[in-house]
């Protein structure tokens, strides 16, 4: 099975050196090998998943080159980018996830147009793998970033937190930043590489679905509120306090969090199915 499917080949492979980095580092405590656990972890799902598209079907357009470019080159210009950005223009507020959203989205869209902008031929194919390489690049960087921030604790190193944060965040890679940019990416491709009237709608889309993304633990925790509140819980909000919460609002809390996670993503995957279903029409009648 492997042999017809080099992506797999590279799931297995990694993962194999990745348990095996997490087991020797904590077996000798080695801080040297903490590198090698958090670039394993964070570029394995993303790595593969560009793999697995690039063997979904090849093009002019897209190249082993041009897609190791758009990975590394456009996945650490959108992360440069997106913090340069959020750093001056982010501050606590009700719009901030919006903003980040926007943010982010707009150096990914950027980096993909920089890293595409000789290609020759585009179609929207084209556009969704490349966007979703780029997008993958992006949630490789920050994921090593979250992955070594989660290594420091008060009590000091903690290597299972870095563990815990990097399954997690690799289990939500696919759905996340390489998803969002696929869709922008076959918009783009699709309008000739220009930003026109469809392509700044797109990125308005996926914006959005960024923000309620990175906003759907406050949501939840709204939501819990307002379904299973106690008098003296909004009585202690409204002195500026934080409530104590019953077993049932954590269980409530949970399911809000990812039931929402999970339609944001059927969303996007439903988005994306669409754009490829109008790229293979387009195909059709073109050859016709």
């Amino acid at each position: 099975m492997s042999r017809r499917r080099p992506w797999l080949r590279i799931f297995l492979t990694g993962l194999v050196l990745w348990v095996a980095s997490v087991i020797v580092t904590a077996w000798t405590l080695n801080p040297n090998l903490v590198p090698t656990v958090v670039l394993l972890g964070s570029f394995l799902v993303p790595v593969t998943f560009v793999a697995w598209a690039y063997g979904q079907g090849r093009s002019h357009a897209v190249t082993v080159e041009r897609m190791f470019v758009a990975f590394v080159v456009g996945g650490v210009l959108g992360v440069l980018g997106a913090s340069l950005l959020e750093s001056w223009l982010v501050r606590p507020s009700i719009v901030m996830y919006l903003l980040v959203g926007l943010i982010e989205e707009a150096a990914k869209l950027a980096a993909l147009m920089v890293v595409t902008r000789h290609a020759a031929k585009r179609s929207i194919r084209d556009g969704v793998v490349l966007g979703a390489t780029v997008g993958f690049g992006f949630a490789a960087f920050e994921s090593a970033g979250y992955a070594f921030n989660a290594l420091f604790t008060a009590h000091g190193l903690s290597l299972s937190q870095l563990v815990e944060t990097e399954v997690l965040r690799g289990i939500l890679t696919p759905v996340g930043h390489g998803l969002w940019t696929a869709i922008a990416g076959g918009a783009l491709f699709a309008a000739g590489g220009r930003l026109t009237g469809p392509v700044l709608l797109t990125y308005l889309g996926v914006s959005v679905l960024h923000a309620l993304w990175d906003s759907m633990s406050a949501i939840a925790i709204a939501i819990t509120l307002v379904l299973t509140g106690r008098p003296w819980q909004f009585a202690e909000l409204r002195i500026g306090r934080v409530p104590d919460v019953t077993a049932w609002q954590v269980h409530v809390y949970t399911v809000v969090t990812w039931s929402g996670f999970v339609v944001i993503s059927l969303v996007a995957l439903a988005w994306l199915w669409a754009t490829l279903v109008r790229d293979r029409h387009r195909r059709q009648m073109s050859s016709q």
